[in-house]
């Protein structure tokens, strides 16, 4: 057994393990691997593919809506729900709860994915700050329309099917949320980790590093632009959905559509860990959820400036991410020749 399976064989191990080593932070561990995921689905577009989107927050919130629509929907009118505080008149058995949500989950990840399909043949001819603006107004368009929808709550929200009272305490739910959150987040690597080794990665990147060139080589750029959008919004809206689940409350704009909070969160995790990387947006994730973590403890209302400073900082003196200075530093590590002459050339010139 090679190291990198050994590797990956302890993490699976501390990943199962850790309900029961932290038992107080099931929740925020969780939210922990569902940032693994989005700044895991951020990079196929702006690390692997080159595309700098805002537009993943809406897959984010559409998975929300949906899964917790199917979840009600199928058993209870939706309508009666989100007017009349449906989760103190409508009950879910175990049964149902736990079918609504796997149906729920599943088309959570399969109409943002469908979604994305449909936009992308509108929007992916646009290139550069075009396209990033573009899905900047998607996003924020998505989270009014969401805020006019009565059906959902319109601008008041709506709640999720609470957990069944006869199946257990909140203990069960949170490790039933965790494990559910660290399968997707392993799914997420599992498949990012092989499609970037088929020709779909090599793909992305050669859009990235010279998209005319690809065309001209007689690759049709469209068709995997709008591949690596759908791979994204499957996973991001399986994301959105148990969030939605998690926190029990589904708001169009500071939760669903939150653009200002996951929305900036998810890019500024990929860059800190260092964008079109495997490791990089999982290691920015993890730093980024312990730096946030850390600012809503001991800077209370001042936590969004402390969060705007690290942004900073990661710009200026990260701008490769920790991965990329680590690629720097060790270079060995690697599997990078470098010419030592040459090395001591360019720290003399800066």
């Amino acid at each position: 057994m090679n190291k990198k399976a050994i590797l990956y064989l302890a993490l699976l191990a501390f990943g199962i393990a850790v309900p029961f080593m932290f038992p107080a932070y099931k929740l925020q561990i969780s939210i922990m691997w569902i940032l693994v995921v989005l700044s895991l689905t951020w990079d196929v577009q702006g690390g692997q593919m080159g595309y700098n989107t805002f537009g993943n927050i809406m897959f984010f919130g559409l998975g929300m809506y949906i899964c917790s629509s199917f979840q009600i929907g199928i058993f209870f009118p939706l309508a009666e729900w989100t007017a009349s505080g449906g989760e103190k008149t409508f009950v879910h058995t175990p049964t149902q709860f736990f079918q609504g949500f796997f149906i729920g989950i599943i088309f959570a990840g399969i109409i943002p994915a469908l979604v994305a399909a449909i936009i992308g043949y509108g929007i992916l001819g646009l290139r550069g700050h075009y396209f990033a603006i573009c899905t900047l107004g998607l996003a924020i368009a998505a989270g009014e329309l969401a805020g006019g929808i009565e059906l959902v709550g319109a601008g008041q929200g709506m709640t999720s099917p609470p957990w069944p009272k006869n199946i257990g305490d909140t203990e069960l739910r949170s490790e039933f949320f965790y494990y559910i959150c660290f399968v997707l987040m392993i799914s997420t690597f599992l498949f990012l980790r092989w499609a970037y080794t088929t020709r779909f990665g090599l793909v992305l990147n050669a859009i990235r590093d010279n998209e005319d060139k690809a065309e001209a080589m007689g690759i049709n750029t469209m068709r995997y632009k709008i591949s690596g959008w759908v791979v994204s919004a499957f996973f991001v809206g399986i994301a959105g959905g148990l969030m939605g689940n998690m926190i029990g409350y589904i708001e169009p704009v500071e939760t669903a559509f939150a653009g200002r909070t996951f929305g900036v969160f998810m890019v500024v995790m990929a860059i800190l860990g260092g964008k079109g990387t495997l490791w990089g947006p999982i290691i920015g994730a993890i730093a980024f959820h312990i730096f946030k973590e850390g600012f809503w403890t001991f800077f209370l209302g001042w936590q969004y400036v402390a969060l705007g400073a690290l942004i900073v900082i990661v710009v200026i003196f990260f701008p490769e991410g920790i991965m990329g200075w680590l690629r720097e530093k060790y270079p060995d590590r690697f599997g990078e020749v470098i010419d030592e002459e040459d090395r001591k050339a360019q720290v003399e010139l800066k």
